[in-house]
């Protein structure tokens, strides 16, 4: 298993991955709805918005985590 000093950054990956997965099944099906080249479309979007949604995790997961717990008893 991993080590507890990687928490953060896989917490992170295994965020990104699955928000960007789940909302680009869903916003690729509403704006193109189903059919036989959704899959590709799906993968083509998902292929750029994986990456986005990771560095978008590292960027702003760390200054999100301390201003909630500021905000937090």
């Amino acid at each position: 298993m991993f080590s507890k000093k990687y928490y953060d950054l896989l917490f992170i990956l295994i965020m990104g991955f699955g928000m960007s997965l789940l909302m680009t099944l869903i916003i690729t099906y509403i704006n193109t709805g189903m059919d036989n080249n959704y899959i590709n479309r799906f993968l083509k979007a998902w292929s750029v918005s994986l990456p986005i949604a990771i560095i978008a995790a590292l960027l702003l997961g760390p200054p999100i985590k301390k201003f909630v717990d500021k905000i937090t008893k």
